[in-house]
């Protein structure tokens, strides 16, 4: 019941409406973390005090630690698909899911706290499908930083503390959900800084990035996906959402995949492979 309650109060001091901006960490009541569930104060205090003070050196999408490929030398891609769950981005693109599904293609869904308050039975069925390994994009959909870097106009976690919680707390609640924790990270907007992305190590995941930019945000047209995932090389990780129907990310997708399949594709998980 504690780690419910912590849900239903996070929820209603984020705010349902489409207009409701993202709480600074500083709002958030410290005792909150208690409600996380057994031992986390202890654990968010242990790494902070482990990396505290360190000064971050990089800021970016392929910061130090970041995995952006497949290992291994087949003809394998991994479509990884974003569920970010800000104001305008809580939808679902249920055209793509059922296409992949129709299709048997498997994919990695990295979903965030936010998208899973707004669709908690739609999340339930994703995670319930072999088909789709469930990944984690944060409790907020916050830029990964120590310093409280911005990307995109999204202010980052500002302390080691606020990392611990972005990450933890979203892992916790996709573990309590779907029974088991999930093994890669990817940061809203991922961006980070090589400290951030040695904490999540520290937390046991590893930080997933991409090498090919399959829908810019979910803002290509069509034609535009379909070019971009036609230009996949062996060992991509694709980068694209599942959370924008408007777009054209699923109609690119299934103008894409039949050729890909001629051209001796296949497709993976990302905990199928090694990933470097």
């Amino acid at each position: 019941m504690k780690l419910l309650s912590f849900w239903v109060v996070a929820a209603l001091m984020l705010g349902a409406g489409a207009g409701s901006a993202p709480l600074a960490e500083a709002e958030v009541p410290a005792p909150l973390h208690e409600s996380a569930g057994k031992g986390y104060a202890s654990l968010r205090e242990s790494l902070v005090i482990r990396f505290d003070g360190r000064t971050p050196k990089e800021w970016s999408e392929t910061a130090t630690g970041v995995k952006t490929r497949l290992a291994g030398g087949d003809r394998s891609i991994a479509l990884t698909f974003d569920a970010c769950g800000s104001p305008r981005g809580k939808g679902f693109d249920a055209p793509l899911i059922d296409f992949l599904e129709r299709e048997k293609i498997p994919a990695t869904l990295f979903v965030s706290g936010l998208w899973i308050d707004a669709n908690p039975a739609l999340f339930r069925r994703l995670a319930a499908n072999p088909l789709f390994e469930i990944a984690n994009h944060g409790h907020r959909h916050r830029p990964a930083s120590v310093t409280g870097q911005k990307a995109y106009g999204i202010v980052g976690t500002r302390t080691v503390g606020d990392v611990v919680d972005e990450i933890e707390l979203n892992a916790r609640r996709i573990e309590e959900i779907t029974g088991k924790r999930p093994a890669f990270y990817r940061s809203g907007t991922a961006y980070y800084d090589e400290v951030a992305v040695d904490i999540v190590a520290a937390l046991g995941e590893r930080v997933a990035g991409y090498s090919l930019l399959g829908d810019a945000g979910a803002t290509f047209s069509p034609e535009q996906v379909r070019a971009a995932l036609l230009k996949a090389r062996p060992g991509d990780i694709a980068l694209l959402h599942m959370n924008h129907p408007e777009s054209g990310t699923a109609a690119g997708v299934m103008a894409a995949i039949p050729e890909l399949r001629k051209r001796g594709f296949r497709f993976v998980k990302l905990s199928d492979v090694p990933v470097k």
